[in-house]
């Protein structure tokens, strides 16, 4: 049997203009390696582009469509209608934005099956239904049941992630997607890793759809790093997920069991789970920089994102990572629902105060990302998005998504102020 899974591209704006790819597609790779597992399944992986969505799906018994983001649907919609399929093929599709719109996106696409949530097992329980599409007792779908969509129960998350494959299958993608030279400002040989899934905090700018943390065990990480230095010659990685030092049971004992093999490595976290304990074993594990979520540098912001982090925190966490010899990166969302000059200046003076500590800086503009909090309790942000997923995308996104003329005219002064100081102080 031939399964095609499709994904869209996805690039953000890089420092000077630069247009780069994300880190690879990891629902996509983890998934496709499990499907090409079994015996009798071929698998083939398509990338395509808006510019470039129609595809010849014809030899493919199955094909999988891979959302990603919401500001992503429009290339996976084109590829739908302007590809060609064989007679009687099971088309099915998930990830992120379906998560959150299972039943709109079965109706758009018009396809036979969506899973809801993680799919590993739930895949393979589809194509084997192809024939049948008696997919009534799959757990974890909304399906097409004669024009009325069905949703079943969610699928049961398991306790761990060490069900996945190990070494999901990277040569299903092209090498330049998966190695290249972006770890922490180096030029070291990298490529990304996930050690974690899932998100136990409810910030209201966010969209995560599964609020349970997940690990992978450090065993079965070494697999993949002793892999990827054999099969690739990485000397570094950077991990993909903000909440890997939530556990700090699991962040020592994956860096005792990742630091034999020296390697340089990035990850990113919260300001409010870190400790010295786990940043020392992290250094000594090779961890060169980790990538703070601060946001804002406003108390009143930060209660409204429901970051439920404070100033005192964020310049706790940010010293004691410096003074521990590991580097920091700092993430800021500007123009979150009330921001001002008054509250952009308390983030310029927050900025200042840490300048000599943090060594790089993305700055954001906020975005109502489908299926956050804010974009589902916001009327008038929802109105802003209407059908339009595009205007979802998170790099230099210039949209008025709430206020008057007058709110949106000072968020736009206070970004530039904010844009200009890191600009003069960090170089971006």
């Amino acid at each position: 049997m031939n399964i095609a899974f499709v994904f869209p591209e996805v690039y953000d704006v890089a420092r000077y203009g630069k247009r780069r790819k994300e880190f690879p597609p990891f629902g996509v790779l983890y998934l496709a390696t499990i499907v090409s597992q079994q015996k009798g399944m071929n698998v083939q992986v398509f990338s395509v582009e808006s510019k470039d969505t129609a595809l010849d799906l014809t030899t493919f018994d199955v094909v999988a469509f891979c959302i990603p983001s919401s500001v992503t649907y429009h290339v996976i919609e084109g590829v739908r209608y302007n590809s060609t399929y064989m007679d009687g093929a099971l088309l099915i599709a998930g990830g992120v934005h379906v998560n959150f719109f299972p039943a709109i996106t079965l109706r758009d696409l018009a396809v036979h099956a969506v899973g809801v949530g993680n799919s590993d097992e739930t895949i393979l329980e589809l194509i084997a239904q192809k024939d049948t599409r008696q997919f009534q007792d799959i757990k974890g779908i909304c399906f097409d049941d004669k024009g009325r969509a069905v949703r079943t129960p969610n699928r049961p998350l398991k306790s761990s992630l060490d069900h996945l494959p190990a070494i999901p299958n990277r040569s299903l993608l092209p090498d330049q997607d998966i190695v290249s030279r972006r770890l922490a400002g180096t030029d070291l040989k990298m490529v990304h890793v996930m050690f974690s899934q899932g998100c136990p905090f409810v910030c209201n700018f966010c969209a995560a759809a599964q609020r349970k943390l997940l690990y992978r065990s450090g065993a079965h990480i070494v697999r993949e790093l002793e892999h990827l230095k054999r099969v690739y010659g990485i000397e570094g990685f950077a991990v993909v997920g903000d909440n890997f030092l939530v556990n700090k049971k699991k962040v020592r004992e994956i860096s005792r069991a990742i630091a034999p093999l020296d390697l340089k490595w990035s990850t990113l976290s919260r300001t409010d789970t870190v400790d010295r304990e786990s940043i020392e074993c992290m250094r000594d594990a090779g961890c060169i920089e980790i990538k703070f979520g601060i946001e804002s540098g406003s108390e009143r912001i930060l209660h409204a994102m429901g970051k439920r982090t404070t100033r005192a925190e964020i310049v706790r966490a940010v010293q004691m990572t410096h003074d521990i010899g590991v580097g920091v990166k700092a993430f800021i969302i500007h123009g979150y629902p009330g921001e001002n000059l008054e509250s952009t200046r308390e983030t310029i003076a927050l900025l200042r105060e840490l300048s000599g500590m943090i060594s790089r800086i993305t700055l954001f503009r906020f975005v109502p990302l489908p299926g956050s909090p804010v974009f589902e309790t916001h009327g008038n942000l929802l109105r802003s998005m209407g059908d339009d997923w595009k205007k979802s995308h998170i790099h230099h996104n210039p949209h008025h998504w709430w206020g008057t003329e007058a709110d949106f005219a000072e968020v736009q002064a206070g970004y530039e102020e904010l844009r200009a100081f890191i600009d003069q102080r960090w170089g971006l």
